[in-house]
Parts: structure tokens; sequence; C-alpha cells
């Protein structure tokens, strides 16, 4: 059997994605066959309210989802390898060990 050449992949980046798209935080869920990444960003003040089912106090956080990225279960090894070779990066290049902390919440 012969070995499988080396991929070299020619990256095209459209125009009206340069900018990319800001998000505060990044919510991860998946089916048997995908794993989806929704990345979001702050809507409006979170502001408190009372459960109108149970009567628990909560904090709502108003939300919108500024992109949606579907990636194969095969690939997620891949996006878990690479993310964490960049956070090593960051880590020597800043010297930092933890992003600034915030009132950001955790999906």
């Amino acid at each position: 059997m012969a070995e499988e050449a080396p991929k070299q992949f020619e990256i095209d980046l459209p125009q009206e994605l340069i900018g990319g798209a800001f998000a505060d935080f990044a919510n991860v869920w998946h089916t048997p066959n995908v794993f989806v990444m929704d990345f979001l960003t702050l809507a409006q003040p979170p502001r408190d309210e009372i459960h109108p089912d149970t009567g628990e106090a909560m904090t709502v956080v108003p939300a919108r989802v500024v992109s949606r990225i579907r990636i194969p279960p095969e690939q997620v090894f891949e996006l878990a390898k690479a993310l964490t070779q960049q956070l090593e990066f960051w880590e020597r290049e800043t010297g930092r060990r933890m992003p600034p902390s915030g009132d950001l919440p955790t999906a």
C-alpha cells in the first residue's frame, strides 16, 4: 500500500469574512453525527428575574448567535489539538496563564 502524500490546503478567505465575527462566548453541543459550536454575543445587559414556575431568582443573559459552525466528530479531535497548541503559544507569548476574568456567562 502506497503512503498517502501530505496535504497542503489552499485556503481562500472571502473578503466579507476577513473581519470575522466577535463572540463573547461559545456553546458546544452534539448529535450522533455532528458537533455544533454556536458563537454568541451579548445582546443586552443581564437582568434579574424570578422563574414563573419555581419562584427561583435567576439572571437572564440575552445573547445572539453570530456564527454556527458544524463539524464532523472526527474533526473535533483535530480542533481540540489545534486549540491546545494555540493556547500554549498564547501563554508563552503573553506570559499569562488565563485570560482576563470578566462577567461573561459560561455555556
